[in-house]
Formats: structure tokens, C-alpha cells, sequence
């Protein structure tokens, strides 16, 4: 029944969030098709993660796998790792903290029609403290003007993607602007993307990993890095190919 659905969450100081979730997402994925695994990637956690994730494996067996980090790698170092262990067709990901409702997953899997590469969400309404709100909208908007990103919504992690799409973007980016990078090289494939409203929860348990001075300095930094790659050296490799084509005909 459907087609095979890879769903993983990347994981840091998350153990109270966790059994409700993974539970939740054995329920939903068992009601959309035969075919799926789950996967924790836990980010090299400090709290009781790993035993959590221990405890929940002997529960759930073989369908729910965890890969551990032995350091903390980044946001964008776990999402790279959920998306190279993932082996069914579709992977689906969203965060580990539980501000976001599994059960919403057919929503995605609704408009992933043929021609369809990736069905991104976007908050109906964000359940952050103002302050998180108010850099995240500034985020989204900076990252979206800076990069040509046509989705309303970079900073929501709940996401559908064909894996085969994935495993050709060579993903680099080990903060959270690995969100910005995979979305910008989505986009720029060709391939078409849909958007869908999802509901945002407050956070329960824990802190945001992002919004941290240190994550923030590491964001900003690699964002720059991204800018050069994904936008200022392709303009300026066509306008040299411009220059060049010009010439020869000039000549």
C-alpha cells in the first residue's frame, strides 16, 4: 500500500519530546503506506536522548533505526546525515523538539503529484516568544531576497522531498542554512515545488539549538559562503561566457 516513506528527525536534548512523537509517527506513516522507516539522528545530545532513543528501539524494532553523533555536528550536519541513511523513495523530515504535528504528513504527500520534486510548509501561525518571531521573520525574508528563493516559508522544517532529487543537491552546509541550500538548489533543478499551510506548536521541552549567539555567528558565516557559491559565482561564470561569446563573434 503507497510508496515507500522514509521520515526522520534530526535530534539534540530532545528526550522528553521524543516518545510522543516517534509514537505519533509510527501511527501516521502505518495509515499512508507498508513501506517506511524511521530514523533519529541524535546530534550528539547531552540530556537523556540516547537512552530514550535505546529504550524506543526495543519498542518500535527494526522500522525505527537511531544514528548517533558522537559530537554535536550542527543542525545541518544532522539533516545530512537523515537524508544519507534514508533508503525509501520519499523522505520526509521535521524536527525532533515536537512543534510540529506528524499527523499533518498526508497533507504533503496529497500534493506531491508528478513533476513534483519537494512539497515545502509554511507556518499558518508561528508559536515562538515575539523575539523568535520577529528574527525569523527577518531571517526568512533576508534569505529569500538574497538568494531569489521563491517559498514563503524557509525556516519551516516540515518536508516532503523525492530522495533521488536529494542524492544529486551535494549538500554542504552544517547550520541551519543548510534550509537556505537545500531549498536554493531544489529550486534551481527545475523541478517543481509545492507549498502547504501546516500548524505550528509551542515548544515544550528544551531550547531552540538556532537561536543560540553562537549558532547565529556560525548561520551568518556560512550563509555568505552559500551567496558566493549558489548566486555570485554562477552570475559571474555567465557573464564571462557572455564576454567570451561576444568576443568570438566580434572577431
Amino acid at each position: 500500500m503507497g510508496v515507500g516513506i522514509s521520515a526522520f528527525f534530526p535530534a539534540y536534548n530532545d528526550a522528553p519530546s521524543l516518545p510522543s512523537l516517534i509514537a505519533r509517527t509510527f501511527d501516521v506513516l502505518g495509515s499512508c503506506t507498508d513501506d517506511f522507516e524511521v530514523i533519529v539522528v541524535d546530534d550528539g545530545s547531552r540530556d537523556d536522548t540516547g537512552q530514550v532513543l535505546e529504550n524506543l528501539a526495543k519498542r518500535h524494532g527494526p522500522r525505527l533505526r537511531v544514528v548517533t553523533h558522537s559530537t554535536n555536528r550542527g543542525y545541518g550536519g544532522a539533516l545530512q546525515t537523515g537524508f544519507r541513511h534514508a533508503t525509501r523513495e520519499l523522505v520526509f523530515y521535521t524536527d525532533g523538539d515536537g512543534q510540529y504535528d506528524v499527523g499533518e504528513l498526508p497533507l504533503l504527500l496529497r500534493e506531491l503529484k508528478p513533476g513534483v520534486g519537494l512539497v515545502n510548509g509554511y507556518k499558518l501561525r508561528r508559536r515562538d516568544p515575539w523575539h523568535r518571531i520577529v528574527i525569523g521573520k527577518a531571517y526568512n525574508r533576508f534569505a529569500r531576497v538574497l538568494f531569489g528563493i521563491r517559498i514563503r516559508d524557509i525556516d519551516c522544517d516540515f518536508r516532503l522531498v523525492r530522495r533521488s532529487l536529494v542524492e544529486t543537491l551535494e549538500l554542504e552546509s552544517t547550520s541551519g542554512t543548510i534550509c537556505v541550500e537545500l531549498v536554493r538548489k531544489i529550486e534551481l533543478s527545475g523541478c517543481g515545488v509545492a507549498e502547504v499551510g501546516v500548524n505550528h506548536y509551542p515548544r515544550l521541552h528544551g531550547k531552540s539549538q538556532f537561536f543560540r549567539w553562537r549558532s547565529l555567528a556560525r548561520t551568518q558565516r556560512q550563509i555568505l559562503v552559500l551567496h558566493w557559491r549558489l548566486v555570485v559565482m554562477p552570475m559571474a561564470t555567465r557573464a564571462s561566457r557572455r564576454a567570451l561569446c561576444a568576443f568570438r563573434l566580434s572577431t
